[in-house]
């Protein structure tokens, strides 16, 4: 990195940029790691002056370079079944509560964002197919989104390490997984067909405007990384992207009443989760 300097002022100028587009935060404790992938694109792009790559990332109308370089600022790191409580919970007490009113014929829609490299709505999908006796009776579909286009393609192909599956019983290892070179596993198609995968930025609301009609939502792990009037406008957006009475699932370490008031906190055996209000 001692080619190419990331001036203090360069740091605040691309950070600020960064977050008006995608509403991702960088606290000053990530600077090693912007910098680190700043300088990585811009060598990439035959550069030496992160001046004159900063205008080419703003001005490029294609806004190709601009997707590169967000693939590789977002971090993707999850496994199969990391929170299993979530799923547990979702047969045990959503779906039951969603059949009570969801009219017959019309599919149950579940949107997991983001869909990093495709484990948790593959689980989601293997665990229905386990544990749901209702899936014989009703559709399911699976949207899974993510603004890293390379990590949909990888989550597309279905193919993970020993430890991605570390948790995944062996029996359903055995069921849905063919081995692969290199300790590789890879899915069966029957569970890859399940799910659709699709590219969003969900700070652009020109992009989120046809995400509608979800009855449950997954969103863990993401809202850690935005500053308060992001998470805020991320959490009235998936607000607008659920039908009356629909869930939304946080990560472990996130709570949507420290966000915003518009969700009923619901208190269930196996996980905390939040409903869009039916009256709303």
């Amino acid at each position: 990195m001692r080619d190419i300097q990331i001036t203090d002022e360069d740091f605040q100028q691309f950070r600020e940029y960064f977050y008006r587009r995608t509403g991702i935060y960088f606290d000053d404790g990530k600077r090693y790691f912007v910098d680190r992938r700043l300088v990585e694109r811009i060598k990439a792009h035959g550069d030496t002056q992160f001046r004159r790559y900063f205008t080419f990332l703003r001005f490029q109308a294609s806004g190709a370079e601009f997707q590169s370089l967000t693939n590789l600022m977002t971090v993707n790191e999850t496994y199969f079944f990391r929170e299993a409580s979530q799923l547990r919970c979702l047969v045990d007490s959503i779906l039951p509560e969603l059949l009570e009113r969801k009219r017959p014929g019309k599919p149950i829609r579940i949107w997991c964002v983001p869909s990093s490299s495709g484990e948790e709505p593959y689980s989601i999908a293997i665990h229905l197919s386990e544990n749901w006796p209702g899936l014989a009776r009703w559709d399911v579909e699976i949207t899974a989104s993510d603004i890293d286009t390379d990590i949909l393609d990888a989550a597309a192909r279905g193919v993970y390490s020993k430890r991605s599956v570390q948790n995944v019983p062996a029996p359903w290892l055995a069921k849905y997984f063919d081995r692969g070179g290199d300790d590789g596993y890879a899915l069966r198609d029957a569970i890859k067909g399940a799910i659709a995968f699709t590219q969003v930025n969900i700070a652009d609301v020109q992009q989120t405007r046809s995400y509608r009609d979800f009855d449950v939502i997954f969103c863990r792990n993401l809202l850690i990384y935005f500053d308060d009037l992001s998470r805020r406008k991320a959490a009235e957006m998936f607000f607008d992207a659920l039908l009356p009475g629909g869930f939304i699932c946080l990560g472990h370490s996130e709570s949507m009443s420290r966000i915003t008031p518009i969700f009923r906190v619901r208190k269930f055996p196996d996980n905390i989760v939040y409903q869009r209000p039916e009256e709303a």
